[in-house]
């Protein structure tokens, strides 16, 4: 069972006196670096020279280096590198300066989990999973707060593995709310709730909601407001209070006619279709379609794109946006 690690558990010194890699300055690279070099922590960037990444680092007072030199020196390397290219990029430029007794960290467990990439067996491999963007993460910290985390490990070699896993969760900001799991429940959890719920079934609820709406003659712009403008003021209230307490937030005939049309419109049949796409998942059809995808060039994701981009509810919003955002600046 998942267990909620006590701040008063984590050792700080642990990471202290480490040499960070970040490999990847990206969304979760560039939060994680910054983060740490506010803790004291000694911060190498390894990035592709050129690329935005390299430009971000630059801007942000590091010095960038390629992956293999920001790996060679440093005890503690983590990888925040796009699930699809992460092992291909490790075997070709990282592995070799892997030398026995560091520690390998990812943010997610999709390459190890699914079987990509295979660190070699003299090294610690563990997990660092901040719920949230790194935008967010770094917000978070930089107001004073933390951000909820799970760690996990994968091979603990030093016998310190979980340990030194729980002093980097001090170190990026993710100390206060701790979840000690697997690999394999923080890689299909995130890629369920991902495909399920966040990316996948909220987007879908809100296009059918609003297609319905413009279908029975009903004016795209109240649509657009009720449907997806007003789903901030929800997933605020989710996130602030849960269920119930979203509820009290909300008037009575709000939350009778959420109980009458919820169970009608998410029913046994959502569940069954949401069971098989847990066991894609779980199975690794998904992860192996997924790089497949991405050694093609992503054509079939570029295409999903540019068709999503053209649905009306994109049109009316960008307008409608545009003319809130105004109204704020005023």
């Amino acid at each position: 069972m998942p267990t909620i690690i006590p701040e008063s558990d984590i050792d700080p010194s642990l990471i202290k006196g480490k040499t960070v890699a970040i490999i990847g300055y990206g969304n979760q690279g560039r939060a994680h670096s910054l983060n740490l070099r506010d803790r004291g922590i000694t911060v190498l960037v390894g990035q592709r020279r050129g690329g935005q990444g390299w430009k971000n680092a630059v801007s942000d007072g590091f010095e960038p280096t390629s992956l293999g030199e920001a790996t060679s020196p440093a005890d503690f390397v983590v990888l925040a590198l796009p699930d699809e290219s992460m092992a291909e990029v490790y075997e070709e430029q990282i592995s070799k300066a892997m030398t026995p007794g560091k520690t390998l960290l990812v943010c997610h467990g999709f390459s190890i989990h699914f079987g990509f990439l295979k660190p070699r067996q003299d090294i610690d491999v563990v997990l660092a999973a901040p719920k949230g963007s790194g935008a967010s993460l770094r917000k978070e910290v930089s107001e004073g707060r933390s951000m909820a985390g799970l760690v996990a490990v994968h091979q603990d070699v030093s016998g310190q593995a979980l340990g030194i896993a729980l002093s980097y969760t001090w170190g990026i900001g993710c100390h206060s709310t701790v979840i000690h799991t697997t690999f394999e429940e923080e890689c299909v959890t995130d890629l369920f709730g991902e495909q399920a719920v966040l990316c996948g079934g909220i987007p879908e609820l809100i296009k059918a909601a609003f297609d319905t709406l413009v279908e029975a003659g009903y004016s795209p712009e109240s649509a657009y407001l009720e449907c997806l403008h007003e789903a901030k003021l929800i997933t605020d209230l989710l996130y602030e209070r849960g269920l119930t307490g979203m509820r009290e937030a909300i008037s009575d005939t709000a939350e009778w006619g959420g109980y009458r049309a919820g169970k009608l419109l998410i029913d046994e049949s959502v569940k069954e279709r949401m069971r098989q796409v847990l066991g894609e998942i779980r199975s690794g059809k998904f992860a192996e379609e997924w790089v497949a995808e991405s050694k093609t060039g992503k054509k079939r994701l570029h295409h999903m794109r540019e068709e999503e981009s053209r649905h009306a509810i994109e049109d009316v919003g960008r307008r409608l946006r545009e003319r809130m955002l105004k109204m704020d600046d005023n």
